[in-house]
């Protein structure tokens, strides 16, 4: 019953329905006033004795017998249906500014939400993104409404911090690269510097810097509008793994890096892109040997999810570990949570946010948690294929 109230439809029935009976109401008391008071001033003109007489007729219960018609026809002075019509004019005006009132504070509770949401819909076109409609005292359909006009705000508020956040990071990353370019390559024109390999290598690494950060930027913006190319196959992501982490062998054993697999699947099909799982797989590989060398160990495990119907590859390294806001944040484009975290260790500050993005495009999670070292660990997961009949 509460919830079938909750329906506006069902409501504003139910206060129109109470507006006519109040209206019904005050017209039927205002006529019977003006009634009863014509009868008192008729009672007032009749002579004593008639009065009398009429008095004891109607306490008898004869007040429609022929002796009290004879009266009421000669001594009402009145016109009957005048005075009817009059007692039907006199409620209407009573009753029509109670009508009045009552239809507009039941069209107030009505459209007060509504009102509440075109002002701040008004401000917030103007760029005002601070502002909330109020749901007041309200409940069911409007209030809803009103939560998910808020929701929207709230979106639309998050999303304009995040544009001039990430507007003013990928200006600060160009100007660095930028900078370097332009000064090296004045001191070449000047004579400053003698050209040569050494200096044309410093040069090339700006470039190929300016050139990672734009491709991580166009593949984070088709991400953003959905336009992502994935080219979806059955994937197994045992012999994947193996293959990255055996282009890596080299750099972890450069870094010291002791690497420590797990298997605990013979094999993991799920449905996904090979080249883009092979970028979510070395932008981590990338993060650890980038930002936690110094704890000299990766550790990579393949296992099926606690429900089964998942596959889980977790990257965890022996570094200094992530703090409670550093996760919160962790996938936000050029977060950088601590000094290690910089634009000198060579990275454009995307690999995480793109890791992220890919991994939700093909239809999996990706989260971040403490290792058993200590340090950061990173669970990809993706759905399960456990019928490989077809595959």
């Amino acid at each position: 019953m509460a919830r079938g109230l909750d329906r506006i439809w069902i409501r504003f029935g139910l206060w129109i329905a109470a507006t006519v009976l109040v209206t019904v109401a005050v017209l039927s008391v205002s006529v019977g006033l003006f009634a009863q008071h014509e009868y008192s001033e008729f009672q007032k003109s009749l002579p004593e004795a008639v009065r009398h007489e009429l008095d004891a007729l109607h306490g008898a219960g004869l007040e429609d017998s022929p002796r009290a018609m004879a009266i009421y026809g000669e001594y009402w002075t009145g016109d009957i249906l005048f005075g009817e019509k009059w007692s039907l004019v006199i409620g209407l005006l009573v009753c029509l500014p109670v009508g009045l009132v009552t239809g507009f504070m039941v069209s107030r509770l009505v459209t007060l939400p509504l009102a509440s949401m075109a002002e701040a819909a008004q401000r917030v076109a103007t760029g005002d993104f601070s502002v909330r409609a109020q749901t007041g005292r309200y409940r069911g359909e409007l209030a809803e409404m009103v939560r998910h006009f808020n929701h929207m705000t709230d979106a639309l508020e998050m999303l304009e911090r995040e544009r001039k956040m990430t507007a003013a990071a990928v200006s600060h990353e160009l100007r660095t690269p930028l900078t370097v370019l332009r000064a090296r390559l004045h001191a070449l024109c000047d004579g400053v510097i003698t050209p040569g390999p050494d200096e044309f290598h410093t040069l090339l690494d700006q470039v190929e810097h300016l050139g990672r950060l734009v491709e991580d930027l166009h593949t984070l913006s088709l991400a953003d509008a959905g336009r992502l190319s994935m080219q979806l196959e059955w994937l197994d992501l045992v012999p994947l793994v193996g293959e990255v982490l055996a282009t890596f062998e080299g750099r972890l054993m450069e870094h010291a890096m002791a690497t420590e697999i797990r298997y605990e699947l013979d094999e993991a099909w799920v449905h996904a892109d090979r080249d883009r799982m092979r970028q979510v797989l070395v932008n981590l590989i990338e993060n650890a040997l980038r930002h936690a060398h110094d704890g000299g160990w990766l550790g990579v495990r393949v296992a099926a999810d606690t429900d089964g119907r998942h596959a889980r590859i977790e990257v965890s390294d022996g570094g200094m570990g992530l703090s409670e806001e550093a996760r919160r944040h962790l996938f936000q484009r050029f977060m950088r949570t601590d000094r290690s975290r910089s634009k000198a260790t060579g990275g454009s500050g995307l690999g995480l946010s793109i890791a992220h993005a890919l991994v939700v495009r093909q239809g999996g999670s990706l989260v971040a948690d403490a290792s058993e070292r200590g340090g950061a660990r990173f669970v990809i997961t993706m759905p399960l294929r456990t019928d490989l009949t077809a595959v």
